[in-house]
Protein backbone atom coordinates (compact mmCIF):
# COMPACT_ATOMS: atom_id res chain seq x y z
CA UNK A 1 0.00 0.00 0.00
CA UNK A 2 1.60 3.50 -0.98
CA UNK A 3 2.31 5.81 1.64
CA UNK A 4 1.03 9.75 1.44
CA UNK A 5 3.13 12.46 1.67
CA UNK A 6 1.69 13.48 5.18
CA UNK A 7 1.21 9.89 7.01
CA UNK A 8 3.04 9.29 9.88
CA UNK A 9 4.90 5.87 9.96
CA UNK A 10 5.37 5.05 13.84
CA UNK A 11 8.78 5.00 15.00
CA UNK A 12 9.89 7.05 11.52
CA UNK A 13 11.29 10.06 13.45
CA UNK A 14 13.30 7.63 16.24
CA UNK A 15 14.50 5.67 13.26
CA UNK A 16 16.13 8.34 11.44
CA UNK A 17 17.65 10.54 14.09
CA UNK A 18 19.41 7.00 16.12
CA UNK A 19 20.07 5.56 12.47
CA UNK A 20 21.83 9.12 11.50
CA UNK A 21 23.86 9.21 14.99
CA UNK A 22 24.97 5.61 14.62
CA UNK A 23 26.00 5.86 11.38
CA UNK A 24 28.07 9.23 12.55
CA UNK A 25 29.81 7.15 14.68
CA UNK A 26 30.66 4.08 12.17
CA UNK A 27 31.52 6.83 9.69
CA UNK A 28 34.21 8.04 12.59
CA UNK A 29 35.80 4.69 12.72
CA UNK A 30 35.97 4.04 9.25
CA UNK A 31 38.19 6.97 8.63
CA UNK A 32 40.09 6.62 11.95
CA UNK A 33 43.27 5.92 9.58
CA UNK A 34 43.09 9.51 7.97
CA UNK A 35 44.70 10.60 11.34
CA UNK A 36 46.35 7.78 12.89
CA UNK A 37 47.53 6.41 9.88
CA UNK A 38 49.93 9.37 9.50
CA UNK A 39 51.28 8.51 12.82
CA UNK A 40 51.85 4.51 11.81
CA UNK A 41 52.84 5.63 8.48
CA UNK A 42 55.65 7.30 10.17
CA UNK A 43 56.57 4.53 12.25
CA UNK A 44 56.59 1.96 9.89
CA UNK A 45 58.54 3.87 7.06
CA UNK A 46 55.49 3.39 4.52
CA UNK A 47 55.78 5.00 1.20
CA UNK A 48 52.78 6.87 -0.35
CA UNK A 49 51.52 3.92 -2.28
CA UNK A 50 51.79 1.94 1.16
CA UNK A 51 50.33 4.86 3.02
CA UNK A 52 47.05 4.66 0.70
CA UNK A 53 46.32 1.29 0.93
CA UNK A 54 46.73 1.42 4.88
CA UNK A 55 44.00 4.05 4.89
CA UNK A 56 41.92 2.65 1.38
CA UNK A 57 41.87 -1.04 3.09
CA UNK A 58 38.72 -0.34 5.14
CA UNK A 59 37.01 1.67 2.75
CA UNK A 60 37.69 -1.35 0.03
CA UNK A 61 35.87 -3.80 2.68
CA UNK A 62 33.30 -1.47 3.99
CA UNK A 63 32.45 -1.30 0.11
CA UNK A 64 32.47 -4.97 -0.78
CA UNK A 65 30.26 -5.24 1.95
CA UNK A 66 27.55 -3.41 0.94
CA UNK A 67 25.79 -4.89 -1.53
CA UNK A 68 24.96 -8.14 0.56
CA UNK A 69 23.96 -6.23 3.69
CA UNK A 70 21.71 -4.06 1.94
CA UNK A 71 20.10 -7.24 0.95
CA UNK A 72 20.27 -8.44 4.31
CA UNK A 73 18.38 -5.37 5.27
CA UNK A 74 15.79 -6.32 2.70
CA UNK A 75 15.43 -9.50 4.14
CA UNK A 76 15.93 -9.53 7.77
CA UNK A 77 15.42 -5.67 9.14
CA UNK A 78 17.54 -3.10 9.81
CA UNK A 79 18.00 -3.40 13.20
CA UNK A 80 19.56 -6.94 13.84
CA UNK A 81 21.77 -6.60 10.88
CA UNK A 82 22.87 -2.98 12.18
CA UNK A 83 24.01 -4.46 15.25
CA UNK A 84 25.68 -7.18 13.86
CA UNK A 85 28.00 -4.73 11.89
CA UNK A 86 28.66 -2.17 14.65
CA UNK A 87 29.76 -4.98 17.36
CA UNK A 88 32.00 -6.96 14.64
CA UNK A 89 33.71 -3.11 13.74
CA UNK A 90 33.79 -2.17 17.51
CA UNK A 91 35.92 -5.67 18.46
CA UNK A 92 38.24 -4.81 14.64
CA UNK A 93 38.80 -1.39 16.14
CA UNK A 94 39.97 -2.75 19.72
CA UNK A 95 42.14 -5.43 17.95
CA UNK A 96 43.52 -2.59 15.96
CA UNK A 97 45.63 -1.19 19.09
CA UNK A 98 47.31 -4.13 19.17
CA UNK A 99 49.10 -3.97 15.56
CA UNK A 100 52.64 -3.44 15.71
CA UNK A 101 53.29 -4.31 11.63
CA UNK A 102 52.25 -3.81 8.13
CA UNK A 103 50.39 -6.91 7.51
CA UNK A 104 49.09 -6.51 10.46
CA UNK A 105 47.58 -3.23 10.12
CA UNK A 106 46.27 -4.38 7.30
CA UNK A 107 44.43 -7.24 8.20
CA UNK A 108 42.91 -5.22 11.25
CA UNK A 109 41.98 -2.61 8.63
CA UNK A 110 39.63 -5.16 7.12
CA UNK A 111 37.84 -5.63 10.17
CA UNK A 112 37.69 -1.79 10.75
CA UNK A 113 35.96 -1.70 7.47
CA UNK A 114 33.19 -3.31 8.03
CA UNK A 115 31.45 -0.19 9.63
CA UNK A 116 31.19 0.98 6.38
CA UNK A 117 29.06 -1.29 5.56
CA UNK A 118 26.41 0.57 7.63
CA UNK A 119 25.75 2.70 5.05
CA UNK A 120 23.99 0.73 2.80
CA UNK A 121 22.22 -0.97 6.05
CA UNK A 122 20.94 2.51 6.74
CA UNK A 123 19.68 3.35 3.39
CA UNK A 124 17.72 0.26 3.14
CA UNK A 125 16.16 0.30 6.76
CA UNK A 126 15.27 4.29 6.56
CA UNK A 127 13.85 4.43 3.56
CA UNK A 128 11.13 2.37 4.35
CA UNK A 129 9.59 4.93 6.82
CA UNK A 130 9.00 7.55 4.65
CA UNK A 131 6.90 8.21 1.59
CA UNK A 132 8.59 9.08 -1.54
CA UNK A 133 7.94 12.39 -1.45
CA UNK A 134 10.07 12.83 1.34
CA UNK A 135 12.54 10.56 1.02
CA UNK A 136 15.11 12.59 -0.54
CA UNK A 137 15.31 14.67 2.55
CA UNK A 138 15.18 11.41 4.64
CA UNK A 139 18.01 10.13 2.97
CA UNK A 140 19.76 13.53 3.33
CA UNK A 141 19.74 13.55 6.73
CA UNK A 142 21.13 9.67 7.36
CA UNK A 143 24.24 10.66 4.70
CA UNK A 144 24.54 13.12 6.66
CA UNK A 145 26.42 10.73 9.19
CA UNK A 146 29.46 11.36 6.77
CA UNK A 147 30.28 14.36 9.51
CA UNK A 148 32.03 11.58 11.57
CA UNK A 149 34.91 11.85 9.26
CA UNK A 150 35.11 15.56 10.83
CA UNK A 151 34.41 14.15 14.00
CA UNK A 152 37.73 12.26 14.09
CA UNK A 153 39.69 14.87 12.19
CA UNK A 154 38.75 16.88 15.25
CA UNK A 155 39.03 14.92 18.11
CA UNK A 156 41.58 12.19 17.42
CA UNK A 157 44.66 14.27 16.92
CA UNK A 158 44.12 15.38 20.38
CA UNK A 159 43.86 12.01 22.11
CA UNK A 160 46.35 10.85 19.65
CA UNK A 161 48.67 13.54 20.83
CA UNK A 162 47.52 12.99 24.34
CA UNK A 163 47.49 9.19 24.79
CA UNK A 164 48.65 7.41 21.35
CA UNK A 165 47.28 6.38 18.65
CA UNK A 166 46.05 3.30 20.42
CA UNK A 167 44.16 5.55 22.34
CA UNK A 168 42.28 6.78 19.72
CA UNK A 169 41.72 3.00 18.53
CA UNK A 170 40.29 1.87 21.84
CA UNK A 171 38.09 5.23 22.70
CA UNK A 172 36.75 4.66 19.33
CA UNK A 173 35.69 0.70 19.79
CA UNK A 174 33.95 1.58 22.94
CA UNK A 175 31.96 4.14 21.67
CA UNK A 176 31.13 2.57 18.54
CA UNK A 177 29.77 -0.49 20.99
CA UNK A 178 27.95 1.40 23.34
CA UNK A 179 26.23 3.02 20.53
CA UNK A 180 25.12 -0.37 18.48
CA UNK A 181 23.84 -1.76 21.80
CA UNK A 182 21.12 1.79 22.68
CA UNK A 183 20.49 2.01 18.61
CA UNK A 184 19.24 -1.59 18.93
CA UNK A 185 17.05 -1.07 21.75
CA UNK A 186 15.21 2.40 21.11
CA UNK A 187 14.11 1.56 17.44
CA UNK A 188 11.93 -0.69 16.01
CA UNK A 189 11.61 -2.48 12.96
CA UNK A 190 10.44 -1.26 9.31
CA UNK A 191 7.07 -1.30 8.74
CA UNK A 192 7.77 -3.63 5.61
CA UNK A 193 9.49 -6.31 7.76
CA UNK A 194 6.55 -6.06 10.61
CA UNK A 195 4.14 -6.62 7.89
CA UNK A 196 6.06 -9.91 6.48
CA UNK A 197 6.20 -11.15 9.56
CA UNK A 198 2.11 -10.59 10.04
CA UNK A 199 1.21 -12.08 6.90
CA UNK A 200 3.62 -14.74 6.82
CA UNK A 201 4.98 -13.75 3.50
CA UNK A 202 8.90 -14.83 2.50
CA UNK A 203 11.23 -11.98 1.90
CA UNK A 204 12.36 -12.38 -1.84
CA UNK A 205 14.98 -14.65 -2.78
CA UNK A 206 18.90 -13.03 -3.04
CA UNK A 207 19.41 -13.86 -6.48
CA UNK A 208 15.86 -12.14 -7.28
CA UNK A 209 17.18 -8.93 -5.19
CA UNK A 210 20.11 -8.32 -7.25
CA UNK A 211 18.28 -8.58 -10.69
CA UNK A 212 18.11 -4.95 -11.43
CA UNK A 213 21.88 -4.75 -11.04
CA UNK A 214 21.84 -5.86 -15.27
CA UNK A 215 20.52 -2.47 -16.26
CA UNK A 216 23.32 -0.16 -17.09
CA UNK A 217 21.69 2.67 -15.36
CA UNK A 218 22.37 1.29 -12.12
CA UNK A 219 25.82 1.61 -12.97
CA UNK A 220 25.67 5.24 -14.22
CA UNK A 221 24.26 5.85 -10.60
CA UNK A 222 27.23 4.09 -9.92
CA UNK A 223 29.82 6.46 -11.21
CA UNK A 224 28.23 9.46 -10.07
CA UNK A 225 28.26 8.22 -6.99
CA UNK A 226 32.05 6.59 -7.50
CA UNK A 227 33.01 10.70 -7.89
CA UNK A 228 30.69 12.30 -5.40
CA UNK A 229 31.12 10.15 -1.90
CA UNK A 230 34.18 8.09 -3.06
CA UNK A 231 36.10 10.97 -3.96
CA UNK A 232 34.96 12.46 -0.68
CA UNK A 233 36.30 9.70 1.06
CA UNK A 234 39.37 9.65 -0.58
CA UNK A 235 39.92 13.40 -0.30
CA UNK A 236 38.71 13.15 3.74
CA UNK A 237 41.51 10.76 4.32
CA UNK A 238 44.39 11.83 2.27
CA UNK A 239 43.88 16.06 2.94
CA UNK A 240 45.72 15.71 6.42
CA UNK A 241 48.54 14.31 4.69
CA UNK A 242 48.25 16.58 1.79
CA UNK A 243 48.15 19.47 4.23
CA UNK A 244 51.32 18.28 5.90
CA UNK A 245 53.59 17.65 2.72
CA UNK A 246 52.24 20.87 0.87
CA UNK A 247 51.67 23.85 3.70
CA UNK A 248 53.89 21.97 6.34
CA UNK A 249 51.32 21.68 8.92
CA UNK A 250 51.36 19.92 11.70
CA UNK A 251 48.95 17.14 12.04
CA UNK A 252 46.78 18.58 14.57
CA UNK A 253 46.51 21.92 12.88
CA UNK A 254 45.83 19.66 9.55
CA UNK A 255 43.20 17.56 10.67
CA UNK A 256 41.05 20.55 11.70
CA UNK A 257 41.56 22.16 8.39
CA UNK A 258 40.38 19.32 6.41
CA UNK A 259 37.43 19.56 8.86
CA UNK A 260 36.37 22.08 6.69
CA UNK A 261 36.11 20.09 3.96
CA UNK A 262 34.43 17.41 5.43
CA UNK A 263 32.01 19.30 7.41
CA UNK A 264 30.19 21.10 4.35
CA UNK A 265 30.98 17.28 2.52
CA UNK A 266 28.91 15.89 5.31
CA UNK A 267 26.05 18.14 6.85
CA UNK A 268 25.09 19.95 3.90
CA UNK A 269 23.99 16.55 2.25
CA UNK A 270 20.33 17.49 4.15
CA UNK A 271 20.12 20.54 1.77
CA UNK A 272 20.65 18.10 -1.47
CA UNK A 273 17.85 15.97 -0.48
CA UNK A 274 15.93 18.90 0.39
CA UNK A 275 16.73 20.21 -3.19
CA UNK A 276 16.31 17.12 -4.91
CA UNK A 277 12.56 17.12 -3.53
CA UNK A 278 12.13 20.27 -4.41
CA UNK A 279 13.61 20.82 -7.85
CA UNK A 280 14.77 17.22 -8.75
CA UNK A 281 17.60 15.30 -8.68
CA UNK A 282 18.94 15.56 -12.78
CA UNK A 283 19.47 19.90 -12.17
CA UNK A 284 20.84 19.30 -8.92
CA UNK A 285 23.97 16.49 -10.34
CA UNK A 286 24.31 18.79 -13.07
CA UNK A 287 25.43 21.91 -10.79
CA UNK A 288 27.41 19.16 -8.64
CA UNK A 289 29.32 17.90 -11.42
CA UNK A 290 29.30 21.64 -13.07
CA UNK A 291 30.90 23.56 -9.74
CA UNK A 292 33.47 20.46 -9.25
CA UNK A 293 34.96 20.29 -12.60
CA UNK A 294 35.86 24.25 -11.63
CA UNK A 295 37.19 23.99 -8.19
CA UNK A 296 39.23 20.13 -9.26
CA UNK A 297 40.73 22.23 -12.70
CA UNK A 298 41.74 24.77 -10.04
CA UNK A 299 42.81 23.07 -7.25
CA UNK A 300 44.96 20.64 -10.01
CA UNK A 301 46.95 23.60 -10.98
CA UNK A 302 50.65 23.10 -9.46
CA UNK A 303 52.47 25.68 -7.99
CA UNK A 304 54.42 27.29 -11.12
CA UNK A 305 56.87 29.93 -11.55
CA UNK A 306 56.80 31.74 -14.89
CA UNK A 307 59.95 33.82 -15.94
CA UNK A 308 59.07 36.46 -19.27
CA UNK A 309 61.30 37.65 -21.66
CA UNK A 310 60.18 41.17 -21.01
CA UNK A 311 62.06 44.50 -22.37
CA UNK A 312 64.47 45.25 -19.82
CA UNK A 313 65.43 41.79 -18.98
CA UNK A 314 64.01 38.84 -17.47
CA UNK A 315 60.28 39.03 -15.54
CA UNK A 316 59.62 36.00 -13.08
CA UNK A 317 56.30 35.62 -11.09
CA UNK A 318 54.84 32.88 -8.98
CA UNK A 319 51.53 31.25 -9.10
CA UNK A 320 50.63 29.37 -6.17
CA UNK A 321 47.28 28.50 -4.05
CA UNK A 322 47.52 29.73 -0.14
CA UNK A 323 46.23 28.24 2.21
CA UNK A 324 43.32 30.57 2.61
CA UNK A 325 42.22 30.10 -1.04
CA UNK A 326 42.90 26.19 -0.81
CA UNK A 327 40.42 26.32 2.20
CA UNK A 328 37.72 28.25 0.55
CA UNK A 329 37.81 26.02 -2.92
CA UNK A 330 37.99 22.87 -0.94
CA UNK A 331 34.67 23.98 1.39
CA UNK A 332 32.99 25.10 -2.01
CA UNK A 333 33.77 21.69 -3.42
CA UNK A 334 32.80 19.80 -0.42
CA UNK A 335 29.43 21.52 -0.32
CA UNK A 336 28.24 20.42 -4.29
CA UNK A 337 29.76 17.11 -3.39
CA UNK A 338 26.94 17.14 -0.63
CA UNK A 339 24.65 18.01 -2.51
CA UNK A 340 25.54 15.47 -5.34
CA UNK A 341 25.43 12.43 -2.71
CA UNK A 342 21.90 13.11 -1.58
CA UNK A 343 20.92 13.71 -5.53
CA UNK A 344 22.11 10.03 -6.39
CA UNK A 345 20.42 8.24 -3.20
CA UNK A 346 17.27 10.49 -4.70
CA UNK A 347 17.08 7.99 -7.40
CA UNK A 348 16.65 4.89 -6.13
CA UNK A 349 13.91 5.00 -4.14
CA UNK A 350 11.93 6.65 -7.13
CA UNK A 351 13.40 3.85 -9.99
CA UNK A 352 13.81 0.88 -7.57
CA UNK A 353 11.75 1.02 -4.68
CA UNK A 354 11.51 -2.51 -4.22
CA UNK A 355 15.22 -3.08 -4.82
CA UNK A 356 16.29 -0.33 -2.20
CA UNK A 357 18.76 -2.46 -0.84
CA UNK A 358 20.63 -4.63 -4.01
CA UNK A 359 20.86 -1.20 -5.59
CA UNK A 360 21.69 1.45 -3.26
CA UNK A 361 23.82 -1.44 -1.74
CA UNK A 362 25.69 -1.57 -5.39
CA UNK A 363 25.67 2.37 -5.62
CA UNK A 364 27.46 2.38 -2.30
CA UNK A 365 30.03 -0.10 -3.15
CA UNK A 366 31.11 1.09 -6.56
CA UNK A 367 31.41 5.01 -4.20
CA UNK A 368 32.93 3.35 -1.49
CA UNK A 369 35.78 1.59 -3.94
CA UNK A 370 36.29 4.91 -5.37
CA UNK A 371 37.37 5.74 -1.24
CA UNK A 372 39.70 2.50 -1.16
CA UNK A 373 41.08 2.85 -5.41
CA UNK A 374 41.51 6.85 -5.45
CA UNK A 375 43.77 6.88 -2.04
CA UNK A 376 45.86 4.65 -3.62
CA UNK A 377 45.75 6.39 -6.91
CA UNK A 378 46.69 9.89 -5.13
CA UNK A 379 49.33 8.22 -3.68
CA UNK A 380 51.03 6.73 -6.92
CA UNK A 381 50.39 9.91 -8.88
CA UNK A 382 52.45 11.54 -6.26
CA UNK A 383 55.48 9.06 -6.52
CA UNK A 384 55.10 9.20 -10.33
CA UNK A 385 55.03 12.54 -10.87
CA UNK A 386 56.39 14.30 -7.92
CA UNK A 387 53.62 16.64 -7.81
CA UNK A 388 51.18 16.95 -5.17
CA UNK A 389 48.27 18.43 -6.71
CA UNK A 390 48.17 15.61 -9.53
CA UNK A 391 45.55 14.54 -6.75
CA UNK A 392 42.99 17.02 -8.40
CA UNK A 393 44.31 16.39 -11.64
CA UNK A 394 42.88 12.78 -11.24
CA UNK A 395 39.38 13.86 -9.91
CA UNK A 396 39.28 16.40 -12.51
CA UNK A 397 39.36 13.67 -15.35
CA UNK A 398 36.70 11.68 -13.37
CA UNK A 399 33.91 14.20 -13.06
CA UNK A 400 34.60 15.15 -16.41
CA UNK A 401 33.52 11.90 -17.88
CA UNK A 402 30.79 11.43 -15.58
CA UNK A 403 29.39 14.79 -16.33
CA UNK A 404 29.32 13.67 -20.03
CA UNK A 405 28.32 10.55 -19.75
CA UNK A 406 24.86 11.71 -17.61
CA UNK A 407 24.34 14.40 -20.29
CA UNK A 408 24.55 12.25 -23.19
CA UNK A 409 22.27 9.66 -21.39
CA UNK A 410 19.66 12.50 -20.61
CA UNK A 411 19.66 13.47 -24.29
CA UNK A 412 19.31 9.95 -25.28
CA UNK A 413 16.12 9.47 -23.13
CA UNK A 414 14.33 12.65 -23.91
CA UNK A 415 14.85 11.66 -27.24
CA UNK A 416 13.30 7.89 -26.71
CA UNK A 417 10.37 10.16 -24.89
CA UNK A 418 9.81 13.06 -27.60
CA UNK A 419 10.99 10.97 -31.40
CA UNK A 420 10.35 14.68 -32.71
CA UNK A 421 13.84 15.99 -30.86
CA UNK A 422 15.73 14.13 -33.30
CA UNK A 423 14.40 15.87 -36.47
CA UNK A 424 15.37 19.19 -34.63
CA UNK A 425 18.82 21.09 -36.86
CA UNK A 426 21.57 21.99 -34.10
CA UNK A 427 20.06 25.18 -34.17
CA UNK A 428 16.30 25.63 -35.06
CA UNK A 429 16.21 29.52 -34.96
CA UNK A 430 18.92 29.48 -38.11
CA UNK A 431 16.38 26.86 -40.21
CA UNK A 432 14.58 30.06 -41.84
CA UNK A 433 17.88 31.47 -43.07
CA UNK A 434 18.50 27.72 -45.04
CA UNK A 435 15.39 26.80 -45.91
CA UNK A 436 13.32 29.29 -46.61
CA UNK A 437 9.88 29.96 -46.94
CA UNK A 438 8.00 29.60 -50.61
CA UNK A 439 7.25 32.91 -52.20
CA UNK A 440 3.18 32.30 -51.92
CA UNK A 441 3.90 31.33 -48.17
CA UNK A 442 4.73 35.22 -47.98
CA UNK A 443 2.67 37.99 -46.71
CA UNK A 444 0.68 39.50 -49.09
CA UNK A 445 2.05 37.30 -51.82
CA UNK A 446 4.89 39.40 -51.74
CA UNK A 447 8.56 39.24 -52.35
CA UNK A 448 11.06 39.19 -49.41
CA UNK A 449 11.91 42.27 -47.85
CA UNK A 450 15.38 43.48 -47.34
CA UNK A 451 17.12 42.34 -44.18
CA UNK A 452 18.05 45.14 -42.19
CA UNK A 453 21.25 45.07 -39.71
Amino acid sequence: MGRSATQDIPGAGRALWVSTFGFTACFAVWTIFSIIGVQIGQDLGLSEAQFGLLVGTPILVGSLTRVFLGVWTDQYGGRVVNLGVMLSAAVATWLLSYAQTFPQFLLAGMGVGLAGGSFAVGVAYVSKFFSKERQGTALGIFGAGNIGAAVTKFAAPFVMLAFGWEAVARYWALALAGIAIVSFLVTVDDPELVRRRATGEKAEATFLQLSPLKKLQVWRFALYYFFVFGAFVALALWLPRYLVGVYGLDIKTAGMVAAAYSIPASLFRIVGGWLSDRIGARKVMYLTFGVSLVCTFLLSYPPTTYVIDGVHGPIQFRLATNLTTFMVIAFVLGFFMSLGKAAVFKHIPVYYPDYIGSVGGLVGMIGGIGGFILPIAFGVLNDATGIWTSCFMLLFVLVGGAMIWMHLAIRRMEQEREPGLRELPELPEMVSLHNPAPANDLPHGGARGRAHP
